[in-house]
């Protein structure tokens, strides 16, 4: 610990007297300091033990001495040491009466101890306590340093807990706790959620500190860290602890700083490296050799080729080709997705990344995601974390768009399709799911679209599409412009023979006219279309093209 007063009085060498504020010899002294000026406050900044022999102060004034005492205390100074048998035999009774109303501890120092000496002893003790908490914090960083190697990073936690007396704990990107130590502090360390959202909003590295104010039992002071070394921090430590940080508490917080950024941000390369395996893995998938992808992933994806997954792709799409859907999710989304998705710096296919694997981290799920040129695939467990993650992030970013209306400008807006459940001899064909998915989303304005919603639906709403609707146009002209002529009522008749599937009777009922002229107009049609209605090809793209017309009316 650093020099006190009363170490000072104990040093055998120095031979001091205590005179005044015998209760407040316990203070840390920071420096020993000489002045005889008639004020030396300019010159402190707290902390320190004053030595002077009174050679510009009258001494025996009492108010003079109230005054200069009092200025002293008001500035920080921790006590008075004041040399006898210089200016003075002994201390005057006006400056000793002084320091007691004041509180300040008043040191007499004898002739033959010199100032030099009162500085060195505090010097000397200043110097050994660095040491001291140096050697504490190479020790704790040892000690960190062992438990990151062998215990990951609850380990790590429960070590940097012990050595601050406190509690700690680690956060991933979306600000949900991933680990605590002690376990108790579980509870404490969710309440920080909003503060490490908000420290994930600065450039890294950032800190903040939270709470200390004393108005409770439980209300620690906590120092919140980025860890990573990107633009924007991956994951957060939390270290809650009674008082602030001594020098050797200070060490251990840093050492597990870069310890965990080390444990938490893999290297490049080796990023890089898993993302290939990932690659390969994903190709046999989809070239039907799921024994060969197996042997490939190892134990890299766990089981995760074992049981029914998803296939996920993602694109981007320029935020002017997006409309809006009419049928937009109403479901409310999580908070921490709301979170990500409000966080619209950077690119929209990194962050649905960040996402999914910070979520399949969290529950200890394996997932693959490749990155395939322009878009991203995701390979994730059925109704895991990283599949929930994705859509609770997507029906965010929905809400996001429809509040906003997609406004045009410059950004990329994210759009997913989703396979249904299948297992590794079907990979190809979830691709293909996810593909007819990701072309729905594109077409109905739609952030997220499972391939069991298209099954479950209609197909008439994809006829919304504009390439529909022109082929619509252009095969139905002809019958609207024989119909403007006034000669015939041809688009009215076909569609109603067509909704009662050929029967002339039924249909010539709905028209209110003679199945004989019915028979007659749909002999127009054929010859105006240059098509038969016996095909059934024929009749099905008039139907879908009627359809087609009627929704854009």
């Amino acid at each position: 610990m650093p020099p006190t007063l009363a170490s000072l009085v104990h040093h055998s060498a120095l031979k001091l007297t205590v005179r005044a504020g015998e209760d407040r010899l316990d203070v840390p002294v920071r420096w020993a300091h000489v002045s005889e000026l008639a004020d030396p406050v300019p010159y402190m900044e707290g902390g320190e033990l004053l030595l002077i022999t009174a050679l510009k102060l009258d001494a025996e004034d009492p108010e003079a001495m109230r005054r200069y005492v009092k200025r002293l205390a008001g500035a920080g100074v921790v006590g008075l040491g004041f040399a006898v048998g210089v200016t003075y035999d002994e201390i005057p009774g006006a400056l000793v009466e002084a320091a007691r109303d004041e509180g300040l501890p008043l040191l007499e120092v004898p002739r033959r101890t010199p100032f030099l000496a009162i500085s060195k002893a505090v010097s000397a003790a200043i110097a050994a306590d660095q040491y001291r908490s140096v050697t504490a914090g190479f020790a704790a960083q040892r000690e960190l340093t062992k438990q990151a190697l062998t215990g990951g990073p609850e380990g790590l936690l429960a070590a940097l807990a012990s050595q601050v007396d406190g509690w700690a704990a680690l956060y991933d990107a979306s600000g949900a706790v991933v680990a605590t130590a002690p376990e108790w502090a579980g509870r404490r360390a969710a309440r920080l959620t909003a503060d490490v959202e908000r420290l994930r909003e600065r450039s890294a590295p950032a800190s903040s500190v939270v709470g200390g104010s004393g108005t409770s039992d439980n209300d620690d002071r906590v120092e919140l860290h980025s860890l990573g070394t990107g633009r924007r921090p991956r994951s957060a430590l939390a270290v809650g602890t009674a008082a602030a940080l001594g020098t050797a508490e200070r060490y251990a917080v840093h050492s597990a700083i870069a310890l965990l950024t080390l444990t938490t941000e893999r290297s490049r390369s080796l990023q890089a490296a898993e993302q290939r395996i990932g690659a390969a893995v994903l190709r046999m998938l989809l070239a039907g050799e799921p024994e060969h992808a197996r042997t490939v992933a190892g134990d890299l994806y766990g089981g995760l080729l074992d049981a029914p997954f998803r296939l996920i792709v993602a694109e981007t799409v320029a935020v002017s080709s997006v409309r809006i859907a009419a049928d937009a999710p109403t479901r409310v989304p999580s908070a921490a997705a709301l979170a990500a998705a409000a966080d619209t710096d950077g690119d929209p296919l990194e962050a649905l990344t960040e996402v999914v694997e910070s979520a399949a981290a969290r529950s200890g799920e394996a997932v693959l995601v490749v990155p395939e040129r322009e878009r991203l695939v995701v390979l994730a467990a059925d109704g895991g974390a990283a599949v929930t993650a994705c859509g609770e992030y997507a029906v965010a970013l929905e809400a996001a768009r429809t509040r906003e209306q997609a406004s045009a400008g410059d950004e990329d807006e994210l759009v997913v399709g989703v396979s249904a459940p299948v297992g590794p001899i079907a990979a190809a064909a979830a691709y293909k799911q996810a593909e007819q998915a990701l072309s729905v989303a594109r077409r109905r304005g739609r952030v997220y679209v499972e391939h069991e919603q298209l099954a479950s639906g209609s197909v008439l709403p994809l006829l919304a599409d504009d390439a529909v609707r022109a082929f619509a146009d252009g095969l139905l002209r002809p019958l609207y412009e024989h119909d403007a002529t006034g000669r015939g009522d041809l688009v009215a008749s076909l569609r109603a023979w067509l909704s009662r599937h050929g029967q002339w009777d039924a249909a010539a009922a709905d028209r209110g006219v003679h199945r004989h002229t019915l028979r007659y107009r749909m002999r127009r049609v054929e010859e105006i279309l240059g098509r038969s209605l016996d095909d059934p090809d024929v009749r099905m793209e008039l139907w879908l093209a009627l359809k087609a017309t009627t929704s854009a009316e």
